[in-house]
């Protein structure tokens, strides 16, 4: 099994249509709103430290998710739209999906949040060290590491606070 991560930026792949089909079978409806939001300009995940990727099994599109800038804090991004095809789920596409959205969050800041939508979503964030955060819209967020080369590894200040009401 061979996969691949790709970044989407100019348009959404023909074959999200299928994804969003099987999401909304499940109950779910984020992949219709990034479909909607991209649609209509709302959301196209091209500000500064945003990206939208879509994870690929054998040419076949099996998951996406991306990270915006998040609202509710000053510096921080949020994960988005993130699913994978239940046929998908346990075979660590997921995790490598949400691994290759914290590396590229890591040089623009150093929290990241998420809504996990049900029980099993928790557990994966918590999975990947997410801790559970409820406020501001978000479940969870994560205080990213920057790696050890990276300059900016030694400013302890995190970048992420709470706006003011």
């Amino acid at each position: 099994m061979k996969i691949d991560i790709r970044r989407f930026r100019d348009r959404l792949p023909q074959e999200i249509a299928d994804l969003e089909s099987e999401a909304r079978r499940e109950g779910y409806r984020q992949v219709a709103r990034l479909i909607d939001d991209w649609s209509t300009d709302a959301v196209r995940f091209d500000r500064d430290g945003e990206r939208l990727f879509g994870a690929y099994v054998d040419d076949a599109l099996v998951g996406i998710g991306g990270v915006t800038v998040e609202t509710a804090m000053s510096g921080a991004l949020r994960m988005r739209r993130f699913y994978i095809r239940p046929a998908m789920r346990g075979r660590g596409i997921g995790r490598m999906l949400a691994r290759a959205l914290l590396d590229h969050a890591r040089p623009f800041c150093t929290v990241v949040t998420v809504h996990a939508g049900n029980d099993a979503a928790a557990k994966f964030w918590e999975s990947l060290r997410f801790q559970p955060h409820g406020r501001d819209g978000h479940t969870h967020l994560l205080a990213l590491q920057r790696h050890s080369d990276d300059p900016a590894a030694s400013d302890l200040r995190r970048c992420a606070t709470p706006r003011s009401p």
